[in-house]
Parts: structure tokens; C-alpha cells; sequence
């Protein structure tokens, strides 16, 4: 049986969906110091983050449908330059980078759109979303008063706008878009660039204003943006760290609550709970006059391919309200889908009515929201993260448990508490599909390892790792060929590093490997390795697990070997740093293309004849499982490298980079089923350590609740 409360959500969720049916056109957008308002009228509005090239768009409407329903008003998300201008005047606005249709299935389903332009977006996504040959344009220095910069800026975002324009999808023209966004959270590093940086945050807001598009701009994480731009803030707790609009014509906006954390390799998952990220949207609402909250994210997805930005891992935001797949992730979406009822069933007095607040204990306060009418809503805040406190409000007591906002209807009734979760935990059911263990289906073929002779580029230095690959690859080959002396005893060969991964080849033969992380910037590498009296060859590879994506002088970071010595004794040693050096631009494989069909017979494969090889590319052929459950590959057998279907990228894996408690960051990686055909699909890993694809397999997924969930699930997420 339901109580009184439970009754009037149901009816407010009834009423809100059927409006919701009629379908939502744009209409002018302004705003005051309570919201944004829309055709003249005031809304609280819940946001949600879901990144269109993060997903497919075969995904687009389940997302979409699912934010909806869990009572998100709005879907935000960055635009993606370096998808979307590979080359200077390139544009790629098809399959998965389809802004146009993703807002357009946005606007379908009734709901708006908060477009963050950027074009800086860091987003964990690699060099920031900025196209690698922005690095190569002349006397360029990135996001400050630059000309240079300004214009290739200037000219993305007018290309976005002009597109929507064209396509009617701003609010003003009737379209779903009601906020834009321009740089992003620049205050982060507007001080190293001293009185340039003030300059850039006016040209910037200027020159976004200008563009008309009918709907208001915002700048996260910038206190001094200029009007009309409305300052928002980016965080977990921002009714408790915001300063609040810079103006008190400005609305309170939280641009990014984050709704867990990213997630690195080397590094465990961050758990957000429902009960937390609760309590501090209802306290942004009731402390700021907070009137529009988006949670970043709230789907994470896929960083396909090498989008990922330096060490995040393939899988982002996992821990999201709809998890990587696409699944319900409870009692996360379900506790905040009652929270979004609470609030909006109340949102006419949030928004006009008169605010008081109170002391109600030493932890414990009261802010009240009352209309002349009579009409009244109460959050009462227990800031004590240990201790329920009981209270005195109006004429009654009420018991507030730790750390908790409880919502008070007429402010009298309780019809929400942020600590008190009703929705049943679910968890994610993996289930083996079909394995790859039979060696008689694999092909391998060992990549070359290029020396000296073997490269055009030379140089009497080592060059720095990303000017040099411009980004077209990951990997980078350093090669020299030496004369040793015979006298060197017990040699050392010695690396020191600016990169994320190098690989060394002594004459061929592999010889040993380090890394980074992502804390540490620089790593040192030292094996044991054989000198004979005969020419040497040395083979560096140089790694990159995805570009950095923040901080002031992007365009100046250094990556890649910083030296290379070969130490025999205390007192002798070859240092190499400054020698002459080959360079080769990625490996064989990735030249050929070998992960498409077309081009399996570029170079020529045979039958795996042992794993655990470092340098290896695998291939091997698999059909579709039956149904449409979300697929994954399981590849903890593997080590690190990349992992192909049908010629799509499904991202990096680094199986073998374990965290402190000795797990890995990731072992699934998401297949989506738009990637697949019936049979014949083509699978490709390229292992660079030594894995082995033996024992990979091809997973289905789904949830259940905790419940229900048993002993016999063989694995559970």
C-alpha cells in the first residue's frame, strides 16, 4: 500500500509524462536571478551528460528514453573538435559524431539540449578535443589572447553554431537547445598567462555572444565571466563550495555534478553513492537557489579507439546513473529519480516563493521557501556526517539521519529524505558467450622491429614523441646502430622517459619494458642486456596511452625519451642521448591497416604457435551471440594493446597494469551490436607485452537486483 507521498509522486510522474508526449519546442530563453526561463516561465531543470561519440547511435534513444524517464529534463554534452575537424576545413559530422541527429533525437523524445562547445573540452579525452595539427599552426599558444589560436577557435565554434542554425535546433527557433558554453573551466590556469588571460575570457564571451544564437551562453569554473555570459560551477559539492552567480541578475547553474569520478589505469573505480549526490543537489537547490543541476556523467560510454586522454582507461564513468552499457545502475538513477519528483512537484514555490533560512541545531539548519498564497517548502539540513539529530520544526519534531536533506511538503510533510534510498541495488551479470581457445582459429603475425637503416628520419638527438607521430599513432620508434667496445662488462641499457610505456630491442630481441602512471609523469627503465663485438642494433619503442588533456601550454608539453645510456661499469658508459637516431612512425601493422579485412593479406600470417609474444598481432572470427543483451570482450588474459571487431576500434586495453590492490583497472571492453554482423565478424588484438588470446571471451550482460542475485552467477559487476 502506498503512503500519501508515494501517491503524489506517481501522480506528479503521470502528469509530467504526459506533458512530456505533446513534445517540448523552444521558445525565447532568458533568465533571472531564480532560473532560466523559457517562453517567460521559470524551471528548475535537471541535466544530464551523455556524449554522443561515447556511444553509438544505435544507443542515442535507449539513453535518451532512460534519462527521461528518470526524470532528466535535459541532455548536455561537450562537441568534440578533433572528431569533427580531423584536418583543417575537414568536417566529419557522420555515424557516431551525428551531432545533428543526436540533438534532433534529443528534441524527439521531448527533452532539451545544453550544448558545451568548448572547443576546449578536457573531458578526459585526449589533447583536450583539440585536433592535433592545431599544434603545428605557427606562433600559436593555446586558449589565451592569441591570434592564432582565437581564429581556428573562432572559426570551429561559428561552424557548430551556423550547423544548428541551419538545422532550426536552437530554442529560439524553435528548437530543443537552451544553454551554450564556451571555453571550459579556464580559471583552472588564467593566471599563467597573466594579463593575457582577462583578455582572452572578454574575447572569448564577445565572440560568442555575437553569434545570435537566441539562447543564453555559460562559462564553468570562471567567476569573472563577463555578462551577459552566467558563470556556473563544476564539482561535487557545490552548494557548499559555489560562490554563487556574479550578478544577481545571473541563475545558479551546476554545470558538472559528478556523479563518480574518472577512472585511470593502475587506479580503482571512485563510488559515488545515490545518498551523497542527493544530498548535495537538494542543498545547491535550497542554500544557492539552485535551478539547474546536470550530472556529469550520467552515461558515461566508451572512449572507442585512442580518445581516451593520457592513462584513462577505455571504459568512462562506468559508475554513472546508466552505466557503460546502457544499464540502470541502482539505487543510483532510481533514488535520484524520486529527488527529481520531490523537486518539481514543489518547484513553482522554489521559484517564487520568499527564501528564509535558520539554525535548527549545532549541525542542523532550515531554509524555507513560502509564497503569499500560503503555499511552503522546507529542507531541513543535518550537516553531521555521524549522528541523527531530532529537531524542532514549526509544531512538530522530526528525526534527521546523518548527513541527510529531508524535503517537507506544505512544510510539514516528509515526502523525500536524500539518506533514504527505497530503490533495490542492482548488479551487473556477466555471462561467457563463447571462448577463443582453439588455436587452430587464431592467426598471428609478429610485427617488424625497424633498425637504423631501416628509417628515413634521422636526427642527432632523441625528438620529442608528439610533434614527431603528430598523433597519427601511438607509438614512435627510436633506433641507433653502435660499434661496442669489448670491454664493457655487465652493460646496463638505461632509459629515462618522458612518455607512458617503452619497449626496448637489442639486435631484435626483446629485451624488457617499463612505464609511467598517470601521477608520476616521467619513469626510468634499466636492463641487463648482451654486448657482442659486432655492430649493435638498438630498438626503442616509445608508447603513448593518449594525449594529456589539461593545463596551461598544452601545446608545449614534452613527451617521449629524454635519455638513452648504456652504463658497463661505474666509471664507463656509452651515452646515446645525443647520437644519431632513425625514427619509424608507428608499427607495420597499423601502417598496412591489418585490423581491416581488406588488408589481412598486406602482410602474411600463420598459426598461433605460442602466446605471451610481445609485439603480436592475433586475428581470429567469431559470429554474433543470439539476442540484443550488450556484448564485451573479457580480456584478462591479455597484457596491453588494442583491440579491433569488423575494423572498428573498441579501444585500448592494459590488462597488466594492476592497481594497489593488485587487480586490474579494466578487463571488459565494450562490443556494441551495431559493430557486429550475423557471422564472420573479424576480431584483431595487437599485444604489445604478451598476452595471450587463448583464453579471451566474448561476454553478454545484464542486471538483476541484489535480491535476487545468487551464488551460482559466475561473475558479478
Amino acid at each position: 500500500m502506498m503512503v500519501g507521498w508515494e501517491v503524489l509522486l506517481v501522480s506528479v510522474m503521470v502528469v509530467t509524462a504526459s506533458l512530456w508526449r505533446e513534445g517540448v519546442r523552444g521558445g525565447e530563453v532568458t533568465y533571472d536571478g531564480r532560473s532560466l526561463l523559457i517562453d517567460g516561465q521559470r524551471k528548475i531543470l535537471f541535466s544530464g551528460s551523455i556524449h554522443y561519440p561515447r556511444s553509438t547511435p544505435q544507443m542515442w534513444p535507449d539513453l535518451i528514453a532512460k534519462a527521461k524517464e528518470g526524470g532528466v529534463d535535459v541532455i548536455q554534452t561537450y562537441v568534440f573538435w578533433d572528431l569533427h575537424e580531423p584536418q583543417p576545413g575537414q568536417y566529419d559530422f557522420s555515424g557516431r559524431y551525428d551531432l545533428v541527429s543526436f540533438v534532433k533525437e534529443i528534441q524527439a523524445q521531448g527533452l532539451y539540449a545544453c550544448l558545451r562547445i568548448g572547443p576546449f573540452i578536457e573531458s578526459e579525452w585526449t589533447y583536450g578535443g583539440f585536433p592535433f595539427w592545431l599544434h603545428d599552426v605557427p606562433g600559436i599558444t593555446f586558449r589565451t589572447n592569441n591570434e592564432p589560436f582565437k581564429f581556428y577557435m573562432q572559426n570551429f565554434t561559428t561552424k557548430v553554431v551556423n550547423l544548428m542554425k541551419s538545422e532550426g535546433l536552437y530554442a529560439s527557433q524553435g528548437g530543443p537547445i537552451i544553454l551554450s558554453q564556451i571555453e571550459n573551466e579556464y580559471q583552472n590556469i588564467e593566471a599563467a598567462f597573466g594579463e593575457q588571460g582577462p583578455l582572452y575570457v572578454q574575447w572569448a564571451a564577445s565572440m560568442a555572444v555575437a553569434l545570435e544564437t537566441g539562447v543564453p551562453w555559460v562559462m564553468c569554473k570562471q567567476n569573472d565571466a563577463p555578462d551577459p555570459v552566467i558563470n556556473a560551477c563544476n564539482g561535487m559539492r557545490c552548494g557548499e563550495t559555489f560562490p554563487g552567480p556574479n550578478s544577481p541578475n545571473k541563475p545558479a547553474i551546476w554545470t558538472e555534478d559528478w556523479t563518480s569520478f574518472y577512472q585511470v589505469y593502475g587506479g580503482e573505480p571512485y563510488l559515488r553513492s545515490a545518498e551523497d549526490i542527493a544530498f548535495h543537489a537538494a542543498l545547491f537547490i535550497a542554500k544557492l537557489n539552485g535551478s539547474y543541476i546536470n550530472y556529469y556523467m550520467y552515461h558515461g560510454g566508451t572512449n572507442f579507439g585512442r580518445t581516451a586522454a593520457a592513462y584513462f582507461i577505455t571504459s568512462y564513468y562506468d559508475q554513472a546513473p546508466l552505466d557503460e552499457y546502457g544499464f540502470l545502475r541502482e539505487p543510483k538513477w532510481g533514488h535520484l529519480k524520486e529527488l527529481h519528483g520531490a523537486i518539481k512537484n514543489s518547484s513553482s514555490i522554489l521559484l517564487e516563493g520568499v527564501k528564509s533560512n535558520f539554525s535548527v541545531g549545532q549541525y542542523q539548519e532550515a531554509y524555507v521557501f513560502q509564497e503569499e498564497t500560503g503555499g511552503c517548502v522546507a529542507f531541513l539540513v543535518n550537516s553531521d556526517s555521524k549522528d541523527s539529530a531530532n529537531i524542532q520544526f514549526g509544531n512538530r519534531s522530526f528525526e534527521l539521519l546523518p548527513k541527510s536533506i529531508s524535503i517537507l511538503q506544505d512544510c510539514e510533510n516528509v515526502i523525500f529524505n536524500t539518506a533514504k534510498v527505497t530503490s533495490e541495488s542492482n548488479t551487473r551479470v556477466i555471462t561467457s558467450s563463447q571462448t577463443f581457445e582453439c588455436a587452430d582459429k587464431w592467426e598471428e603475425f609478429l610485427d617488424v622491429t625497424p633498425s637504423y637503416l631501416d628509417t628515413l628520419l634521422r636526427a642527432d638527438t632523441l625528438l620529442e614523441h608528439m610533434n614527431t607521430t603528430k598523433d597519427e599513432s601511438d607509438y614512435l620508434w627510436y633506433t641507433c646502430s653502435f660499434q661496442p667496445n669489448s670491454t664493457c662488462a655487465e652493460p646496463v641499457l638505461h632509459i629515462e622517459s618522458l612518455g607512458h610505456v617503452a619497449h626496448a630491442f637489442v639486435n631484435n630481441g626483446y629485451v624488457g619494458a617499463a612505464h609511467g602512471s598517470h601521477d608520476v609523469k616521467n619513469f626510468t627503465m634499466e636492463t641487463k642486456i648482451v654486448l657482442g663485438n659486432q655492430m649493435t642494433n638498438i630498438s626503442l619503442l616509445s608508447v603513448m596511452v593518449g594525449l594529456p588533456d589539461s593545463g596551461a601550454f598544452l601545446e608545449r608539453r614534452y613527451a617521449g625519451l629524454a635519455e638513452v645510456e648504456i652504463r658497463c661499469t661505474q666509471d664507463e658508459s656509452y651515452n646515446l642521448t645525443h647520437y644519431s637516431w632513425g625514427y619509424q612512425v608507428g608499427l607495420l601493422g597499423q601502417e598496412l591497416e591489418i585490423y581491416n579485412e581488406q588488408n589481412l593479406g598486406n602482410v602474411e600470417w600463420s598459426r598461433v604457435t605460442m602466446v605471451n609474444q610481445p609485439l603480436t598481432w592475433y586475428k581470429t572470427y567469431f559470429d554474433a551471440p543470439e539476442g540484443s543483451e550488450p556484448l564485451a570482450l573479457n580480456l584478462t588474459t591479455m597484457a596491453k594493446g588494442e583491440a579491433w571487431v569488423n575494423g572498428q576500434s573498441i579501444g585500448r586495453y592494459w590488462v597488466s597494469f594492476h592497481t594497489a590492490k593488485g587487480n586490474p583497472s579494466q578487463t571488459l571492453y565494450h562490443v556494441p551490436r551495431s559493430f557486429l554482423k550475423a557471422s564472420g565478424n573479424l576480431l584483431v588484438l595487437l599485444e604489445e607485452v604478451g598476452g595471450d588470446p587463448l583464453h579471451v571471451s566474448l561476454c553478454t550482460l545484464s542486471v538483476c537486483t541484489l535480491n535476487n542475485a545468487s551464488s551460482h552467477f559466475p561473475f558479478l559487476s
